[in-house]
Order: structure tokens, then sequence, then C-alpha cells
């Protein structure tokens, strides 16, 4: 059986006694990068409809995200599983965080 990269797992969002637990839309970019802004005009908006939190990680500051990310920034993990990369469709996003 072919194991998934852990890049590309799926989140259960549930906690152990099946409470839904918060979402998290993390943006991995870095300065200067005209689709990294775009993506984050995207998930300011998706996340403020749905109150959803997120956060920006530069990929200049973190060794590791650098080596995993470099050649597809931006990218969006959603609950810390990868979502997306290079450009964030809205729908696909808003889609995502509603399950």
């Amino acid at each position: 059986m072919a194991r998934m990269s852990p890049i590309f797992r799926r989140t259960d969002r549930r906690t152990e006694k099946g409470v839904p637990r918060e979402r998290l839309v993390t943006l991995i970019g870095k300065p200067g990068c005209h689709l990294c802004d775009d993506a984050q005009d995207v998930i300011e908006k998706v996340c403020a409809e749905l109150g959803v939190p997120w956060e920006k990680k530069d990929i200049t500051q973190d060794e590791e995200l650098h080596r995993l990310y470099w050649e597809q920034i931006p990218v969006v993990l959603v609950d810390g599983a990868q979502h997306t990369f290079w450009r964030v469709n809205e729908d696909r996003l808003r889609r995502a965080l509603a399950e």
C-alpha cells in the first residue's frame, strides 16, 4: 500500500472527544513575492468571513520551511496540511474551511 506524503495528509478536525477544533490557515511565503501578496489577500478575506485565524511564515527565516517549500511559494496549509501552492482559489479555500 502506498503511503501518502505527510505534506499532503488530510487531517481530522475532531479532537478525541469528537468536538471540532479551531481551524488554522498558514501562509508560507517570503517578502517581495507578488504571488504571496495575492495569496494573503484571499486568505485575509476568506478567514475574516469565516472567523478562522491565520498566520504567516517567512521561508527566509526558517531553514526547514525553505527546504520543503522553496519552489512552491506561496504555500497554504489548512490545519497543518498542504492545501495549495502558487495561486489560492477563494472558493476552494472557503470549502476546505467549511468541512
